[in-house]
């Protein structure tokens, strides 16, 4: 018996039905596409932290209506639609996979660019307007989709290098590491400053003010480490999975971690449904507009 078989026999690769993948994948769709509604609409939303959450519910909605399209192939494969081994329905799937790469990306660089935001409003806050505006927002939101638009052509390319295995692995554990520094960093700093303000007399209105500003500003960079905990949490498992191929494709107990591929996968796309849902418990002014939008009142104060 060759080593395939006796893997294939001790770890049955396990299956999730495809109901699950298309329900996940729409209902993360709708949820996504809330988010950017509303922070389009909202005018008090049109600051720079919430336009790199709204990139970033962009780029979930990318990956929740790949997942969703990819589900629908599948479907339609087997009730003999399409041809699993076609050269168009390969290429289609490249283009899917790659797609789903550049929402990776995309998030990555979004977590960065709400971190270096966090960063610079609670250190730096009577310069924030003048550092942030939404002129170098824009420019930054257009480097993110100009480099993750260029990543997915590449991935199109070169998917099945494993050079680029090799890059996508690097990037996301160095943006992992730089991340994990910065909220770090910012929270020690936090600490430090929150200290010498409760030094400070209490009579002093202007302290009064600054520590209240400095205080929203910290849940604002808790509800965005949380985020970032989660998309930790979701993406993780299918890393370490690319990491296994690369390392040991034919180990037995690799092979046992690699037959768990699709509930990685749920991990992976449930990350785009987690999302809103911590927006909406966290963020108030977001958590009113999606009631307003849903409840279809005060529509015309967004318009």
């Amino acid at each position: 018996m060759n080593a395939t078989a006796v893997n294939q026999s001790d770890c049955p690769e396990v299956k999730v039905p495809v109901p699950i993948f298309f329900t996940i994948g729409i209902v993360s769709l709708a949820e996504n596409l809330l988010v950017v509604v509303a922070v389009i609409r909202n005018r008090n939303l049109h600051a720079p932290m919430y336009c790199f959450i709204c990139s970033l519910a962009a780029f979930n909605t990318i990956a929740s209506l790949t997942k969703t399209c990819e589900t629908l192939m599948i479907v339609f494969a087997d009730v003999g639609q399409l041809v699993k081994t076609g050269s168009s329905e390969q290429k289609l799937d490249d283009v899917m996979d790659s797609l789903l790469c550049m929402s990776f990306v995309g998030s990555i660089f979004s977590f960065l660019a709400i971190a270096v935001d966090r960063y610079i409003t609670i250190f730096h806050a009577l310069r924030y307007h003048n550092i942030m505006t939404m002129r170098r927002t824009g420019a930054i939101l257009g480097v993110i989709w100009t480099t993750c638009g260029v990543s997915a052509l590449l991935m199109v390319r070169f998917f099945h290098s494993n050079f680029i295995m090799i890059c996508f692995v690097i990037f996301f554990v160095v943006s992992l590491v730089i991340i994990c520094f910065l909220y770090v960093y910012m929270f020690m700093l936090a600490r430090i400053h929150a200290r010498k303000i409760a030094a400070l007399p209490i009579s002093n209105g202007g302290n009064s003010r600054h520590q209240r500003w400095r205080g929203n500003s910290m849940r604002g960079a808790l509800t965005l480490t949380i985020l970032f905990g989660a998309f930790m949490v979701c993406w993780m498992p299918f890393f370490i999975h690319l990491i296994i191929i690369m390392v040991c494709p034919m180990n037995p107990y690799c092979e046992c971690y690699r037959s768990l591929f699709q509930l990685h996968v749920v991990l992976l796309i449930s990350h785009a449904l987690i999302d809103p849902a911590i927006y909406a418990f966290r963020i108030a002014e977001l958590r009113r507009t999606f009631r307003k939008m849903l409840l279809c009142s005060d529509w015309r104060r967004y318009a």
